[in-house]
């Protein structure tokens, strides 16, 4: 399997209390870019593609909610190579909701989406490694395929 490291950034315009006059209101996005190191480089970042939010419901973070869980199903889908979060199981609402998946969202809402801010980024690996500790911790070893082999550590320097 070839890993592809990528950054998965939110971006939220808050209600009109939290904007300046010239702002107007834009639903939530996640954007998935090619990873750069530092506020410079991030400058001129290359997008590869933005996820998809689900008609009838849109993406959150910052608080645990509805919203929350459906922007957590998008990430995870897409970090975990599970493809559809609805057809998957990791999805919020799904019909086929997974009950290891539906909690590895919820878990993931409550530990890293409910404390980001109205702007944030988070790479892939890290992702994956919250993931697989997560697994781990729990004592379940049927990991989803992306979490077998996690990708080397990276720095700057590398």
């Amino acid at each position: 399997m070839t890993y592809e490291d990528r950054t998965y950034h939110g971006i939220r315009v808050g209600p009109e209390s939290e904007r300046g006059d010239d702002e107007k209101w834009e639903p939530a996005r996640i954007l998935v870019e090619k990873p750069e190191f530092g506020p410079t480089q991030r400058q001129s970042v290359t997008l590869l593609r933005e996820l998809a939010e689900p008609e009838d419901r849109g993406f959150g973070w910052g608080y645990n909610g509805g919203g929350t869980s459906v922007a957590a199903a998008a990430i995870l889908a897409d970090a975990l190579d599970l493809g559809d979060p609805d057809v998957s199981g990791i999805g919020f609402l799904s019909p086929a909701e997974d009950d290891v998946l539906s909690q590895l969202r919820e878990d993931f809402c409550d530990d890293v989406l409910s404390q980001l801010c109205d702007q944030w980024r988070l790479r892939r690996g890290v992702i994956l490694r919250w993931s697989r500790a997560w697994y781990l911790q729990r004592g379940i070893t049927d990991l989803p395929a992306a979490l077998t082999e996690l990708p080397p550590l990276q720095s700057q320097t590398s």
